[in-house]
Parts: structure tokens; sequence; C-alpha cells
């Protein structure tokens, strides 16, 4: 639901990718410097507010959705004095800034993932991601990405034990039944609001939680914690807006948009 008066309202949102927009510094690869030239000529689109696809550190195995580190930026991008210097300007030129938030997963080389492989079973550490023995452990949930994958796990040597990827095998999933998980991640939505951004696309939000004999899509649990995620974003004392990409029949999407949960939905 949207609340009455909320910058969003009517606004004009302009989804852009900074790796392919504009070059600042000549070495081929769109960045925020770039990016930060091109402010007048967004504005003079008639653009409102600014929707960045993922600007994290990543190996780019799947457009920087595959993330080594939530509070940081790609250095071909530039870094968080560079991003700071963006924002100023975007909020000079009357442009609100929306991230991308990937909650669902990391990538395979995000330190908390390395760290779990060695750890032992049944270790916090380990739990961080989801994990299992046997490939039939959710077999109710389908594979979303058949043309590229054909199970929701894949074995790690390391770990000696499966693990679960929803998307691609390279993004194991996050375990939110671990509460270090949750905090974790609401931290990062509390790291970049400090810094000032208006918003998050909140990528694959369905997938937060997983049940045995489900779809392991939009249970309650996931609605509990984005929830939590909405009370984070209120205790900030701004108008922020919370956008998710549900990607499920209107039906399903639709509690998405409850009044303590999101403002948005695909």
């Amino acid at each position: 639901m949207v609340t009455k008066n909320s910058w969003w309202e009517g606004a004009v949102i302009y989804q852009l990718i900074p790796r392919s927009f504009s070059d600042g510094n000549g070495d081929g690869i769109g960045d925020l410097q770039g990016l930060s030239s091109r402010l007048s000529y967004l504005r003079w689109l008639g653009v409102e507010a600014i929707w960045l696809t993922p600007i994290y550190p990543s190996p780019l195995e799947d457009g920087g959705y595959d993330i080594t580190d939530f509070k940081s930026i790609h250095p071909e991008l530039g870094d968080l004095a560079g991003f700071h210097r963006f924002l100023t300007a975007a909020h000079d030129s009357g442009l609100k800034v929306i991230l991308d938030l990937v909650l669902n997963h990391t990538s395979h080389l995000h330190p908390w993932f390395q760290r779990a492989r060695w750890a032992p079973k049944g270790s916090i550490e380990r739990d961080v991601y989801v994990w299992g023995d046997d490939l039939n452990r959710y077999g109710a949930a389908p594979v979303l990405f058949r043309h590229f994958e054909s199970s929701n796990w894949e074995w790690d040597e390391v770990a000696q034990q499966y693990y679960l990827h929803r998307f691609l095998k390279h993004q194991p999933d996050l375990n939110y039944e671990n509460p270090w998980v949750q905090e974790q991640m609401l931290g990062v939505v509390d790291f970049w609001l400090e810094k000032g951004v208006d918003g998050f696309r909140l990528d694959a939000v369905p997938f937060l939680f997983e049940a045995e004999g489900s779809r392991c899509e939009g249970l309650p649990e996931t609605h509990d914690f984005l929830r939590k995620v909405r009370k984070r974003v209120e205790n900030h004392g701004r108008d922020v807006l919370l956008l998710a990409e549900a990607i499920q029949p209107v039906k399903e999407a639709a509690p998405y948009l409850a009044e303590n949960e999101l403002h948005g939905a695909f």
C-alpha cells in the first residue's frame, strides 16, 4: 500500500545499469563518476528517482546479483566516497536513489560461504547457508532456472554436503532460520539508509525461507522477516520505498503489500 504523500506516489523511476550507462574515467566501464555527470540529463528526461542495479563487489557471474560484500562498492564503479559524492549530487538535483538489494543469496565467493564450507556441520558458521545430505529435501520446490540448472542443490567437496541454490549454482541461499543471518541483513539495510539512500528494490523476496512439502515460496516466515525490514526502515524516520520483486501471481504477490510490510511489488 502506498502511504499518502510518499515521494514515490506517481514518481517516474528509471532503472539503470551503472556499468553500461556512462564511463567517467575512460576505462570503458560505466561508473559512479560517469553517472554523476549525467544527472542533469536524467532530470531533463523527467526522471524523479534512479533505481541502481547491484553496485556491490561481485565476480559478475550474474550481473552483480552474486554479491561478495553488501557494504561496499565494486571497485570498477568507484568506492564509498564516490558513492557519497554521487548520492549528494543526485539529491541536489532533486533525484531519489534506490538500491537493488539481494536478500536471498550471496556469491559462492562471499567470505560467509567460504567460512561455512570449512566450518563443522551444525555450527553457526555452517548454518549461515542452507545445507542438506539428501537431494530430495524440499523436493516440492521447483527448479527456477531449468535451462541452466537441473537441481536446487549443488555438492560441495569441502563441506561434504549439498547446498541449496534457488537461483544459479554460484548463488548459495542464505539460511534465514539462523538469527545471525537476519541481523546481518537488517544491518545491511541500516548501513545504506545511514548513507542516505531513498529506497530498496528487494530482489527475489519469495524465497527467503524453506518448508518441507511446500514450494518454498512466500511462506509466513518470509512475510514475518519483511515486516522486520519495514520496521527497521521506519525506525530511520524517513520516507523509504520498499519495492519487492515478488515474481508471483497477483493473488500471491498481494500479501506483500500489507500495511506493515512493503510499499510495492512486481
